[in-house]
């Protein structure tokens, strides 16, 4: 088999699991499809993300039933106040030899779930940011590797701001996604009433494995994106920065500090990764479009104007595209 004809097979097969992983995780989560499939997308591109939703929305259920139909280790940790560092990443302890040995934190996993990451003081939540960059836990000066794939998702109420410590935006840079979480549809509330009022037990199959996720993302960098589809990300990116020449009146407006670098980066991940799931080859502007708002969201910064007149970052992205 060529090496072409092999890497058009591995896309097919990405597509066919990621329509596999979706019906399983339905079996569960009710709705929330586009929330389903740019966390999926984060995965495969071997990115982090951000999700944003009031309480009940089935943040830690979703993420739950991801790792449990990938068949990947999973760890829920509680931000709060007086989380220290050393509870995420682990500590020295005296075993019984009374010799010092490293006893390794919760993040030592394949999937973490950083609950309300926004109540935690920036000491902890740096230790964490750390982490997700370095793919490695530095500690008296040796480096622990984390596990592979390695994934954060973390969770931010958008509501209650009392008593939080807002995530500085070098370390929202580290996130490829900020996804955020709507309330359910009538008819969708009336189903998710009725399945988790009753006895109804659901048995999720494991669809792949720690190793197919990796082979995976080898899989998308791999896949080749044409020259104006690149430029085209590059250009929307440009544009978002106010002292840029090609940024636009709202930008210049509205925006004290534009995105950076990593957002191209993650906006040609996130397309190659949408077209790839849906069984293309190569993308396209669009799909660098469907993932614009995601990637874009947590890496703009709105003046005071915006913020007086109630214009969002959406509104912004939007008259960008």
């Amino acid at each position: 088999m060529t090496q072409a004809h092999s890497d058009v097979q591995a896309v097919d097969n990405l597509a066919k699991a990621y329509e596999d992983l979706r019906r399983e995780i339905a079996k569960v989560i009710v709705g929330q499809e586009a929330v389903v499939e740019d966390v999926l997308i984060s995965l495969f591109a071997n990115g982090h993300s951000l999700l944003v939703g009031v309480p009940g929305l089935a943040k830690t259920l979703l993420v739950s039933t991801i790792a449990e139909v990938l068949d990947l280790d999973f760890k829920r940790i509680q931000f709060t106040p007086d989380l220290m560092p050393s509870d995420i990443t682990g500590a020295e302890v005296m075993d019984e030899q009374r010799h010092f040995i490293f006893k390794k934190g919760p993040v030592f996993t394949n999937i973490v779930l950083a609950d309300e990451i926004n109540r935690t003081p920036p000491k902890t939540q740096a230790a964490l940011l750390e982490a997700m960059q370095e793919r490695a836990v530095t500690f008296a000066g040796r480096s622990y590797e984390l596990p592979k794939p390695f994934l954060v998702l973390a969770t931010q109420n958008p509501i209650e701001q009392e008593g939080t410590y807002p995530l500085p935006e070098a370390q929202l840079d580290r996130f490829m996604f900020n996804i955020p979480l709507d309330y359910p549809s009538r008819e969708e509330e009336i189903q998710i009433v009725r399945q988790t009022t009753g006895n109804r037990q659901v048995e999720l199959q494991h669809i792949l494995n720690a190793d197919e996720i990796l082979h995976y993302q080898r899989v998308v960098r791999k896949i080749p994106v044409t020259d104006n589809v690149m430029e085209y990300a590059v250009g929307l990116v440009v544009k978002t920065r106010p002292k840029s020449d090609e940024a636009p009146k709202v930008v210049k407006e509205y925006l004290s500090w534009g995105a950076g670098p990593r957002a191209s980066q993650y906006l040609i991940l996130g397309a190659k990764c949408k077209a790839a799931i849906h069984g293309k080859y190569s993308p396209d502007i669009e799909d660098v479009r469907s993932v614009a708002a995601n990637v874009l969201r947590h890496r703009i910064v709105r003046n005071y104007k915006a913020e007086a007149e109630g214009i969002t970052e959406d509104d912004i992205i939007a008259q960008l595209l």
